[in-house]
């Protein structure tokens, strides 16, 4: 098969989308061998074609980066336009997997995406507006053209089904994977004092502000470091000497983060699965998240979950992880070998198949 596998989304800094993109791609291009042909493919800015080929280091995958100004207008229009074809820019191909930031229209072949959460339809006050008309345009193509739709969890998949009316044969379960440089093993961020972790772009869904509320009930002897670019909405108040904003930190110095905290925390209101618990299990990292069931799949067993609204509720869950540190360590690590990126490519290849 010849799959064209869209990497828009990597022209920005990473975050959790362009994690599972780069992750998934990473394994789909290791399942595939020389037995099939991918191509990472994006119409994109200068500078984002710069940061697509950095985040696709060490990846043996084909790049077709088309150069474009104002691309991301250029991309959404091609999409609701419907014209050219893909294959008048790429040729012919099997397959295409298109993202979150354009879904242009084909001739011929398997039509596949992913879908990450449909939080822009069930909370659009979550949302800003250009994120709302963005995916919403995605989600009614991807449910009315796609012959095969991947989600990064079972929750997802239900929440697809539900509100999307698509059927279950059309939808593929491809959870995600923390990197390999997430590990227990490695240097230590020395913050000056014990610190607990939070990793979460600085918008109203990531419940920063009752974290905080948490933190101060607990104390003045832990910091809280806060490793998040700036998104939008209210803000969270992160003054205060034992509150360390730290802003967007990229995956290596995050890793170091990681290891060197005292416990992390994850207070979301509601993800698509949560891929930074893993990544600080994989890290040696015993975790608090929250009690919503959107992240049951990422914590497993193995984390202290507690009300994402309640800051007593979640400084108690804080106390307690501290305390269970060493188990909640164990059942971390063994929880995290569950998953590969190996395992979403073999998905994405089985899907692609089958769809064939």
């Amino acid at each position: 098969m010849r799959i064209i596998f869209d990497v828009s989304p990597l022209s920005h800094p990473r975050t959790g989308v362009g994690n599972y993109i780069r992750g998934s791609l990473a394994g789909l291009v290791e399942v595939a061998g020389s037995r099939h042909e991918i191509v990472a493919f994006a119409p994109t800015s200068p500078a984002g074609k710069r940061a697509i080929q950095l985040a696709l280091a060490g990846i043996p995958v084909e790049q077709k980066l088309t150069v474009l100004p104002f691309a991301h207008p250029w991309r959404m229009a091609w999409s609701r336009v419907g014209r050219p074809a893909l294959e008048r820019v790429l040729g012919r191909f099997d397959v295409l997997h298109f993202s979150d930031w354009m879904f242009p229209p084909q001739r011929d072949g398997v039509r596949a995406t992913t879908i990450h959460d449909l939080v822009p339809l069930r909370f659009p006050q979550w949302t800003t507006p250009r994120t709302r008309s963005m995916h919403g345009a995605k989600y009614r193509n991807a449910a009315r053209t796609c012959d095969v739709i991947f989600t990064n969890s079972a929750y997802t998949a239900a929440d697809v089904h539900e509100h999307l009316g698509v059927g279950e044969g059309r939808l593929r379960v491809a959870r995600p994977a923390p990197e390999a440089r997430f590990r227990p093993e490695g240097e230590r961020a020395d913050l000056g004092r014990p610190y607990l972790l939070t990793a979460a772009t600085l918008e109203p869904r990531k419940n920063l502000g009752t974290l905080v509320q948490a933190h101060r009930l607990l104390g003045g002897e832990l910091g809280l470091a806060v490793a998040g670019g700036g998104g939008w909405g209210e803000q969270p108040e992160l003054g205060g000497e034992s509150v360390m904003p730290l802003g967007y930190v990229d995956d290596d110095r995050l890793a170091c983060l990681y290891r060197g905290a005292a416990a992390f925390v994850y207070p979301s209101r509601f993800e698509g699965f949560g891929i930074p618990v893993l990544e600080a299990m994989a890290s040696g990292v015993p975790c608090v998240a929250s009690a919503h069931p959107s992240l049951d799949e990422a914590c497993g067993e193995a984390a202290i979950r507690a009300d994402p609204d309640d800051a007593a509720a979640l400084a108690a869950a804080i106390e307690r992880a501290l305390a269970e540190r060493e188990e909640l360590v164990r059942r971390g690590l063994e929880h995290v070998r569950h998953f590969s990126w190996r395992s979403v490519g073999e998905t994405f290849l089985a899907g692609y198949e089958e769809s064939l």
